[in-house]
């Protein structure tokens, strides 16, 4: 029962919210230990409250998953746990995540409920309008790079947030696309959205998606301000990793079924952990 109340929580999936920590490593913040402490703290809050929609997700999508065939092997459509423990840990992760929140202020506190508004009005009726429910999953993603900024006293870049979103939405249609291929003919019956959508379609929001964040990060890391604030030019040779990570990606969805489990794919491709461990790594050197 714990093994399964574990894997109904996903902590594979947490990897997706060290969108928080963008603003230490953008902002220089980083030394400042208050401030590590704070990122870590709101990193752990998001780390709970996307445990606890993990959690209303597979309880609303019990039926849907069991046509699915990897999401059938989940705890509440395997029935390897019930209904009513997912609640009570639905609960339980919801309170503490605020809790550890109001510790480190009252703006991720907001910002972690919008969070669950969110998610909320998504399983219950919103991941069904088609391109709504794509930037409904983009919007997730930026409150957590605001709950890294924001919440932490740091004031936002115009060119993060922008990134973010562009970056985060070729994710969400990206993965709409891994779907369809996933279920073939009977992909509405898993997720109705995907009656909606045409492969066609959703080509042409990854290619959008896709090719404008390349050009934002790469205008971000060529912009006066950009260089003035962190003292150098050199971020344009963080650009050729993110170009490798995007267009491997792009493979592994296309190639070898990867695509609907980004965090996944990151962890099980060489090529995607190389590529982000390069980004990291020449990022931080440059910032220093």
């Amino acid at each position: 029962m714990i093994a399964a109340a574990l894997q109904l929580m996903r902590p594979k999936q947490w990897v997706k919210n060290g969108f928080v920590f963008f603003g230490l490593l953008f902002g220089h913040a980083w030394h400042a230990p208050a401030m590590v402490q704070s990122a870590l703290l709101a990193f752990a809050a998001f780390c709970l409250m996307s445990s606890a929609v993990y959690a209303l997700n597979d309880f609303r999508d019990i039926a849907q998953d069991r046509l699915h065939p990897v999401k059938r092997l989940r705890p509440l459509a395997s029935g390897a746990l019930s209904p009513s423990v997912a609640v009570l840990l639905m609960g339980a992760c919801s309170a503490a995540s605020l809790l550890l929140a109001w510790q480190v202020g009252e703006t991720l506190v907001w910002l972690l409920c919008v969070y669950g508004l969110i998610n909320l009005g998504y399983s219950y009726g919103l991941k069904r309008v088609v391109v709504l429910d794509v930037f409904l999953i983009s919007a997730g993603f930026m409150l957590r790079l605001l709950a890294g900024t924001t919440g932490l006293g740091i004031p936002p870049s115009n060119w993060l947030l922008m990134c973010g979103l562009l970056l985060t939405l070729f994710l969400g249609f990206a993965k709409r696309r891994a779907e369809m291929m996933l279920m073939e003919e009977g992909g509405g019956a898993h997720r109705k959205v995907l009656d909606r959508y045409s492969a066609a379609l959703l080509d042409q929001f990854i290619t959008i998606t896709g090719g404008c964040a390349v050009v934002a990060y790469a205008l971000y890391t060529v912009d006066e301000d950009t260089v003035r604030i962190h003292g150098s030019a050199d971020l344009i040779y963080t650009l050729p990793f993110v170009l490798y990570g995007l267009f491997r990606y792009l493979y592994l969805m296309h190639r070898e079924g990867g695509g609907g489990d980004p965090s996944h794919d990151l962890f099980r491709d060489r090529h995607l952990i190389a590529a982000m461990a390069g980004w990291v790594a020449v990022t931080v050197f440059i910032l220093r």
